[in-house]
């Protein structure tokens, strides 16, 4: 048994979600616990090299973390053959250019999603990556949420017989940035650098309703911007360019219907910020970020159409808890360390699942819901090729 490292170059933790999710909460994690345990009892320690643009934010981060290497040379640290892996996490828009450089340089990539702004570019990539022999992974996040896991569990056992539907409710309240700052990035809302809500989301539900329920076969959306004018960082007003809210169907294989509404206009009156309801013929559930309630068909009441008078049943309360029934680690980290256990695999039987691929239909699912949403129209998801 030996302690094997790895090295991993890591570009775009400066943002809020690369250095809170994937930088402390992930890679940080796993390198105080020691490293990624490997089946034949070795381990994987990564070693982190810092990359990006400002090297005032990358010295501080790399201050505060105790982390030795940072550079704003990314074609340098890419030469460094003792770096194997290049991770993106940075603004949409500079994400294609920076994979391509990397899969060159031969270094294995995980990013961010969307992989690419348009289908051409992420298909462009994947065949980029298979040429070359790297191994390449998507973020999926969603997947591994404790309350879509519960979910999972309750798919697996055929909780729900014959599943009909799926309603999901995604949102929040985004502040306009004027008399209360903006908890989002500005970029989000230009269209010009890459923002928007559904090439942001419709990437998650694509991973997410085809690891879930199968493959989707046509989608019907709306994409709109409900609020045309939003304040930067600086407290610039601008001019929002890009859809902040989406509403979809999307048809999935066996005839399950999919309504999924995403939104950065809307107030929260939900358990969580997102929620998914399945309804099957023997059993209903309910999923959110963590929590998973469900109600069996023979727990089902029988409710009975009077707007004359009060509703006097607690519906709520007749829903059941699903157990946890194991211990649900940050879901970014678990990710990560499927990702690594994969690439110390010398001979994996099969690719990886969330791999440029995947995130490629992701990245086709946005464009046919922005082209549905201009064209007024269902369109057919045809197969990528």
């Amino acid at each position: 048994m030996s302690v094997r490292p790895i090295g991993i170059a890591l570009n775009g933790v400066t943002g809020r979600m690369g250095y809170r999710q994937h930088l402390v909460r992930s890679l940080l994690a796993i390198r105080d616990e020691g490293g990624v345990r490997l089946p034949n009892g070795d381990t994987l320690l990564p070693e982190l090299v810092l990359v990006g643009r400002d090297p005032a934010k990358l010295k501080d981060i790399a201050d505060r973390h105790d982390l030795p290497r940072w550079s704003t040379d990314v074609d340098g640290v890419l030469a460094d053959p003792g770096v194997q892996v290049y991770f993106d996490a940075q603004v949409t828009s500079a994400r294609v250019a920076s994979v391509h450089r990397a899969i060159a340089a031969g270094k294995h990539v995980y990013a961010e999603k969307p992989i690419a702004p348009d289908v051409a570019a992420a298909l462009e990539l994947a065949g980029a990556a298979e040429a070359a022999g790297i191994r390449h992974g998507v973020v999926a996040d969603k997947l591994y949420l404790p309350g879509i896991k519960k979910l999972r569990r309750l798919l697996d056992g055929g909780f729900f017989g014959r599943v009909l539907s799926v309603r999901g409710e995604f949102g929040y309240w985004v502040f306009e940035g004027d008399w209360q700052p903006a908890q989002r990035p500005s970029w989000n809302y230009r269209a010009q650098d890459g923002g928007g809500i559904v090439l942001d989301m419709f990437c998650h539900w694509s991973y997410l309703l085809e690891g879930l329920f199968g493959p989707i076969t046509a989608v019907t959306a709306r994409a709109v911007t409900h609020v045309p004018q939003r304040w930067d960082e600086q407290g610039q007003a601008y001019e929002a360019t890009a859809d902040d809210a989406a509403y979809a169907i999307f048809e999935l294989g066996e005839g399950v219907i999919a309504q999924v509404n995403s939104s950065w206009c809307t107030r929260v009156r939900r358990d969580e910020l997102v929620e998914f309801q399945v309804d099957g013929v023997q059993g209903s559930a309910v999923a959110g970020l963590r929590e998973c309630v469900a109600q069996h068909r023979a727990h089902t009441p029988k409710p009975v159409w009077n707007p004359d008078l009060p509703v006097e049943v607690d519906f709520r309360s007749q829903w059941h808890p699903v157990p946890d029934n194991a211990s649900h680690d940050n879901g970014f980290k678990e990710q990560w360390t499927e990702f690594l256990r994969h690439l110390a695999d010398p001979e994996p039987a099969q690719a990886y699942p969330h791999n440029f691929h995947t995130a490629a239909r992701g990245v086709q699912l946005a464009e046919l819901g922005l082209r549905s949403s201009a064209q007024g129209r269902r369109l057919s998801v045809p197969e990528l090729t």
